[in-house]
This record gives C-alpha cells, structure tokens and sequence, in this order.
C-alpha cells in the first residue's frame, strides 16, 4: 500500500491532482484508513496510469469519470466502454495528423531559414522555384502561400 505523497511521486504527478481526481469522483476504488487517509494499492496505480493517459488524450474528467464507473458496474458496459474509447482514439489520430503537418510545416521554416543563414538573405529560399526546393516541401509552401 502507498500513500497519497508515494503514489503521487510513482506517477510523477503532486499530490494534490490525485486529491483533486479523488473530489471529483474519479477514485471510487481508493481505499482509506480508519482516520480517513487513502491508501493506493498496485491495482490503483495501474487505474491511475490509465486515467493520466485518457486526460492526456484530452479526455474530459466527465467521460473519465464515467469510464471508471462503467468499468467498475462489470462487463454490461462493454460495449459502452469500448464506444467511449473507439471515439477518443479518433480524437486522439486526428490530433495526430494535425501535429504531423505542424512539424512538416516547422521543417520546412527551418529548412527555409538555415538556406537564408547560408545565402546571408531570406530572398534566396523566397524566390526559389519548386524545382529549387526540397520536394517535400512545395506542399507546405503552396500552403503556406494561400
């Protein structure tokens, strides 16, 4: 058994998210002491862990909430579970491609820049034609043109 301060610092988080988690319902399995004091077993941590990765995701506390209880109530909520995270995992890859466009786009200025750095001005990789410039980038520069 951990106490909040142990299981706080074998996650990496401040005890005062996993207090906060608790008040807002997201802790139903965390037994306490007598005084009152909870008390994280191994299987709480491996719920913890489950619970930052679905925040990570973006995951409102609401849904987590509900994806505790829904997998608390047993295997009638199959079905819903599996919904609740069929659906994050689409927030999830659209987050994904968004961010992969972003980083080609962060490629390409840094590719536009160290070629300025070398010519002294910026409007030698301005005036290239597409044939001048890398291939994987002319799609992000006609983006970026528009």
């Amino acid at each position: 058994m951990y106490s909040i301060g142990e299981m706080a610092k074998k996650l990496g988080v401040a005890p005062s998210t996993l207090r906060y988690y608790d008040k807002e319902g997201l802790l139903p399995f965390v037994k306490r002491t007598n005084g009152g004091i909870r008390m994280f077993s191994e299987t709480d941590y491996e719920w913890l862990q489950v619970i930052g990765c679905l925040k990570k995701t973006g995951m409102s506390l609401k849904d987590i909430k509900d994806y505790v209880y829904m997998t608390m109530k047993g295997d009638e909520t199959i079905e819903d579970r599996l919904n609740l995270l069929r659906k994050q995992q689409e927030i999830v890859e659209k987050q994904i491609s968004e961010l992969e466009e972003t980083l080609e786009t962060v490629k390409f200025k840094c590719w536009y820049y160290e070629t300025a750095a070398k010519a002294g001005t910026t409007d030698v990789p301005a005036n290239m034609s597409d044939a001048e410039i890398p291939p994987e980038f002319i799609h992000i520069r006609e983006k970026l043109k528009k």
